[in-house]
């Protein structure tokens, strides 16, 4: 019996610090989530932004941090009634490696608990005699 081993390099020419993002919460609650993108190639990397299939219920924002080499995308959820959604967001790169980047987005949103009734409490200061 032979034992072969293998060990290998995988170059990715764009690293991506999530492919997925996910809003869990509350209605009228407000949310924020960061995908940071780094280009992995000496070649500077350009993103264009497609598809994008949630834009009623969450928006987005795409900083470059470095020059052609590293991004920041910003996802904020906003104020939507209860529910889950699903969707996507695609960017097109200049990368022929990676011709495309596609985030997944999915949400939960909750119902905002109804307030509970609280009695008045008696104040302290009641009923002490001195």
């Amino acid at each position: 019996m032979a034992v072969l081993i293998i060990s290998a390099f995988v170059k990715v020419p764009i690293y991506l610090s999530s492919r997925y993002v996910y809003f869990y919460g509350t209605e009228g609650q407000e949310q924020t989530r960061v995908v940071d993108i780094v280009a992995k190639e000496p070649k500077p990397l350009k993103i264009v932004p497609g598809q994008f299939t949630l834009g009623d219920k969450v928006s987005y924002r795409i900083d470059e941090l470095e020059k052609g080499k590293k991004f920041r995308l910003t996802f904020t959820s906003q104020s939507i009634s209860p529910g889950s959604y699903y969707g996507y967001l695609k960017l097109k790169t200049n990368y022929q490696e990676k011709p495309e980047i596609t985030i997944r987005i999915r949400g939960r949103i909750l119902k905002k608990p109804a307030p509970s009734k609280i009695l008045p409490s008696t104040p302290s200061h009641i009923g002490n005699t001195k």
